[in-house]
């Protein structure tokens, strides 16, 4: 269904994906498109949007605090290092989304995300050199208009999937640039699609 960016009580416009939801709509007014180069803050996000297969975003988004105390704040020196009891632990675990292949597949890629920190060419260098540095700025009038994958997506994608990271399919890897701001998908007449590239990210405080 083609939906055009709809006007909001406090008479802004915004794509129409977020609905009315006070939570998805501060999602996508604060942190959807808005550029991310903190290379720990992209893993963590990729992560997440591989728990999120087959599932809405909306549904990780209310767990993703979970997501974090569960995880250990998302650092992957400790991930990397999960054994069985922690599976196990994770498995039992109500407040997140309990796959043992997306566990693993999270801990797989903490590994292949430390290898690219440790040997180069870095985890932000390595996402933002496909897009030299700076995020493409679409101009779609409807979501109709906005793709689910592109060739540039793939292109990830096989660059990931070689270097050992899951559930990284060109499908995740484009919902992911888009969340990322590596593209601006906001819809033109929504009021992020001209705010999004001078928004600097503020880095997220660590939980204690």
């Amino acid at each position: 269904m083609s939906r055009a960016a709809r006007l909001h009580p406090d008479g802004l416009k915004r794509c129409p994906w977020p609905g009315d939801d006070p939570l998805y709509v501060a999602y996508h007014d604060t942190e959807w498109g808005v550029p991310e180069y903190d290379d720990r803050a992209l893993y963590e996000k990729l992560m997440l949007d591989g728990f999120q297969a087959g599932l809405s975003w909306i549904t990780i988004l209310r767990k993703r605090d979970n997501f974090r105390k569960a995880f250990d704040d998302f650092q992957p020196e400790k991930i990397a290092r999960y054994n069985a009891k922690k599976i196990h632990a994770l498995m039992n675990d109500a407040g997140i989304v309990r796959n043992k292949a997306k566990i693993d597949g999270a801990i797989l890629s903490a590994k292949s995300y430390l290898d690219i920190m440790e040997k180069g060419p870095g985890f932000s260098k390595l996402l933002w050199d496909f897009m030299d540095g700076r995020p493409l700025v679409n101009k779609f009038k409807t979501t109709a208009s906005v793709p689910a994958s592109t060739p540039l997506s793939v292109q990830i994608s096989k660059e990931l999937s070689s270097r050992g990271f899951k559930f990284v399919g060109p499908t995740i890897v484009y919902a992911f640039m888009q969340a990322t701001g590596m593209v601006n998908d906001h819809l033109v007449d929504c009021h992020c699609h001209a705010a999004c590239g001078k928004t600097q990210r503020k880095p997220r405080l660590k939980a204690k």
